[in-house]
């Protein structure tokens, strides 16, 4: 049984972020907080214990990984309740993002418990930062589905949300994906590739889905690691303004306000009053 230390004191839950490769890039916070914890919840205590071991850290681990969370988040819940401090790691990068977690810190924020972060490295938005895609705006969906007709819709999904999106892949379905968003949006759509990072093996690859097959089948070691793919959204098409709405826009410009008129032009046309603003505005500024 353990036992808190301090029961006047309510425990922290931090979820701690470990290296995705490079182990120089854990944290100073990171390090202080795995060795001051009372536990250590890992998603594998052998993967952990040898991140622990090679910066001397004596510390209990215990396995929290996606078949045990749910039963053992309580049990989390109580001993924090009862005082004591622990740290939730995954096995690479930051805890939850396609790894587990989530029942344990969602438990933990119902129940009032107190949950704070540790950042530090996660593969998504690392791989993102280097991919040369727009960044304004992406979005990250996990892992690929299994099947090849729900992959398909996924990468249309994706594509279709007009943003960049980050997707990680295992190495044994990394060409029957590629294969899939091939027939889903072409032999000529973009991807970015990235893997291995931060390791020895880092490998970029920019370019059509066709050229990436041709790269992978050419160099099979590199379908092999912690992978991910990142695709572009669909550029956004500028609505097209009809002849005639354009006509009655010019005949109701003099008699009121701009906005108003392309308000009174878009409901008669069915259009969007924003979309055929900004036409406007954009034919004034030539």
């Amino acid at each position: 049984m353990i036992k808190a230390h301090n029961t006047d004191k309510i425990g922290t839950l931090y979820v701690v972020a470990t290296p995705i490769g490079n182990l120089g890039d854990i944290s100073e916070r990171a390090l202080t907080t795995l060795s001051e914890v009372d536990l250590i919840a890992a998603e594998d205590t052998r993967h952990t214990g040898k991140l622990l071991s090679h910066f001397n850290i004596k510390a209990k681990t215990f396995a929290l990984h996606d078949h045990n969370e749910k039963q053992k988040a309580q049990q989390v819940v109580d001993w924090l309740n009862e005082g004591l401090d622990i740290a939730l790691v995954s096995d690479a990068g930051t805890p939850l993002i396609s790894d587990p977690g989530y029942s344990v810190v969602n438990l933990c924020r119902a129940q009032g418990a107190h949950v704070t972060p540790v950042p530090g490295a996660c593969a998504a938005i690392t791989a993102v930062s280097c991919s040369g895609l727009p960044t304004d705006r992406f979005q990250f969906v996990g892992f690929t589905p299994a099947k090849s007709q729900a992959r398909q819709q996924f990468f249309i999904d994706a594509y279709e949300s007009n943003i960049t999106s980050i997707m990680y892949e295992s190495t044994h379905r990394i060409m029957a994906s590629l294969d899939d968003l091939k027939v889903a949006l072409g032999a000529e759509q973009q991807v970015v590739f990235a893997k291995e990072l931060t390791k020895t093996y880092e490998t970029f690859f920019s370019g059509t889905v066709t050229a990436l097959i041709e790269f992978l089948t050419e160099e099979p070691e590199k379908q092999r690691g912690e992978l991910v793919l990142m695709l572009p959204g669909k550029p956004k098409q500028q609505e097209e303004i009809p002849t005639d709405a354009k006509r009655m826009l010019s005949l109701l410009e003099p008699e009121m306000p701009l906005k108003k008129a392309c308000g009174v032009v878009a409901d008669y046309f069915g259009l969007k009053k924003n979309a055929l603003y900004k036409a406007a505005i954009a034919e004034k500024e030539q």
